[in-house]
């Protein structure tokens, strides 16, 4: 054997077992359970849809079915208020609001109609007690006669409150659209732009948008298209104690409030089928929890989309597609979550 050719094999030697010893991390667990799930779920989930599991550092699992692949936009409905609950903990973060500050000093509108004392708090958690009765259709109806954001605002400033402040919880869009609007009167900035550049940006979420193209007011609280991808890099934010590629985009501190239940059964007046029975926390809801914290918490979208992190476990789970989501498809995610759980079986610190 020549010098050459045992050259040749040693490294060929060394490559193959430099890539086995770095096989992907999800060669460790069986996923056959979860790819039946699928398979069996596929009339709830559609013929169209990605899933994507990411644990500790490595995205640990990815499918994708139809058209439909990671790197698809959709609208993402609900999903989009956990992104605006994120910017908004920015803002506290950085000191320039409070929890506790009143909506009212950058929405002069609601002084006027006598509801000068809801908080950014109130309009995360849906608790501003004012009038949001309608369906979803009819929602969206009510939204095609506003041209901005500050005129759809200053239209919730006129209606009734149905219940005090901070004590009724009625899933909607009135707290989190006030709560952008907030944000674009003291930056003097767009939401669309200021999410961009503050929070999309920095995450690299670049096929992601709040923009409006079809003309219309912004909306903050379900208004947002994204792909798995990107959305995926928001979870493994929140999974990660707020950093991005060794960059801090939100504090522990601000995770932590984003975590904490801001609701009891008694509390919830109002929320969708798919959400029965969860508490609430601040843009998302709780679906897991242990000694009065969130343990998981997700936040849904009407399209299908269902975003998750679940902390006692220690991974982000997504599955994307654009089926409108029913009580029935909420129960199909909630045992897939149950397979999953089983491969990464752990216990909360």
């Amino acid at each position: 054997m020549s010098y050459k050719f045992r050259s040749i094999c040693m490294k060929v030697i060394s490559v193959a077992f430099f890539l086995l010893f770095l096989q992907p991390l999800n060669a460790q667990y069986n996923w056959g359970d979860l790819d039946a799930q699928l398979e069996a779920k596929q009339k709830i989930l559609g013929n169209e849809f990605v899933v994507m599991l990411w644990k500790d550092d490595t995205l640990v699992y990815k499918k994708e079915k139809g058209m439909f692949n990671s790197k698809t936009q959709a609208p993402i409905a609900s999903c989009s208020k956990w992104l605006t609950a994120a910017l908004v903990m920015q803002f506290v973060d950085e000191g320039k609001i409070s929890l506790d500050d009143k909506v009212s000093k950058y929405i002069p509108e609601l002084n006027k109609y006598f509801k000068s004392y809801i908080t950014f708090r109130d309009c995360l958690s849906h608790m501003t007690g004012i009038d949001d009765e309608g369906g979803v259709l009819k929602k969206m109806l009510q939204r095609k006669k506003f041209s901005t954001l500050e005129e759809e605002v200053n239209s919730y400033a006129a209606r009734n409150i149905r219940a005090n402040t901070g004590t009724d919880f009625w899933y909607g869009s009135i707290g989190l659209n006030l709560a952008g609007r907030a944000l674009e009167v003291m930056t003097k900035r767009k939401f669309d732009v200021l999410i961009r550049t503050k929070l999309l940006i920095p995450l690299g979420m670049r096929k992601t948008t709040f923009t409006n193209l079809e003309g219309g007011p912004v909306n903050p609280s379900g208004g947002a298209q994204s792909t798995a991808d990107d959305y995926m890099k928001f979870l493994v934010m929140l999974l990660n104690k707020g950093k991005h590629n060794g960059v801090q985009i939100l504090s522990e501190n601000a995770l932590n409030e984003m975590m904490k239940i801001r609701t009891s059964a008694a509390m919830i007046k109002y929320a969708p089928k798919a959400a029965t029975g969860f508490n609430y926390a601040s843009g998302a809801w709780v679906v897991e929890e242990e000694n009065g914290k969130a343990t998981a918490l997700a936040s849904p979208g009407l399209f299908g989309t269902w975003p998750m992190v679940d902390y006692c476990r220690g991974y982000s789970y997504l599955v994307f597609c654009k089926n409108l989501l029913g009580e029935e498809k909420a129960e199909a995610y909630l045992q897939l979550k149950a397979v999953i759980d089983e491969q990464l079986k752990s216990t909360c610190n």
